[in-house]
């Protein structure tokens, strides 16, 4: 009967035993999430913020400096030049100045040809504006477009406008006293001694006509007509 009892109350001691081993492991393992659940994100508080109980303020972006705004379009001599392009390149917009001549008036602007037109100050663009009204003065005689004028006998240098209405002045004069260029551009023709037998060609019969059609018509044409049968 001694043996019988003294089992049981091993077992409890046992039991004992084993359930704060449980409780240790269960407390050293992490909880499982739950599924379903938004997980916490784990946010690490600032350095100073739990003493104080706030906020600490976002860190201020550095402020950047405003670009100058560029001018997309400059009118000058009555042409809206390309603001994005450099000063040696835009001035070509007007109508009888080339590269050279852009160099030449930007360097007596005291402008640097590779600046952008857009960027110029009103001052620069003044000084520009002032170096094209006296162009006559700036370059050189062998570089301007409008010797020995026909009607003043002057050297000039025509720009924009100017140049288109003299151009058309030179023709109608031509055409007035009857020259050969005169006459060629009353036609339609081209005037300066091109080749017209591949190109140039103008008019009603414009076209090529195959030769085997023109033999045939005209051998048709050139046969005596057969004489009728009575």
């Amino acid at each position: 009967m001694a043996e019988k009892s003294d089992k049981p109350e091993k077992a409890k001691k046992d039991q004992k035993q084993e359930a704060p081993a449980a409780e240790s492991a269960s407390a050293a393992a992490p909880a499982a999430p739950k599924k379903g659940g938004k997980k916490e994100k784990a946010a690490k508080p600032a350095e100073g913020a739990e003493a104080h109980g706030k906020k600490q303020p976002k860190a201020k972006k550095a402020e950047e400096k405003p670009k100058d705004e560029i001018k997309y379009l400059v009118r000058i001599a009555n042409t809206d030049l390309d603001g994005t392009a450099k000063v040696l390149y835009a001035l070509t917009g007007i109508d009888g100045i080339g590269i050279r001549v852009s160099k030449i008036l930007a360097r007596k602007a005291e402008v640097d040809p590779n600046a952008t037109m857009g960027y110029l100050s009103p001052e620069q663009v003044d000084r520009l504006r002032n170096a094209l009204d006296n162009i006559d003065t700036i370059m050189p005689v062998w570089m301007l477009n409008r010797r020995n004028d026909t009607y003043t006998g002057e050297n000039r240098h025509l720009t924009g406008t100017d140049l288109i209405l003299s151009n058309k002045e030179d023709i109608n004069l031509m055409k007035k006293i009857r020259s050969y260029k005169g006459i060629r551009h009353e036609r339609g023709q081209k005037v300066r001694g091109q080749r017209t037998r591949s190109t140039g060609r103008t008019g009603a019969t414009v076209g090529v006509v195959r030769k085997k059609e023109v033999a045939a018509a005209g051998g048709a044409a050139a046969a005596p007509a057969a004489p009728e049968k009575k």
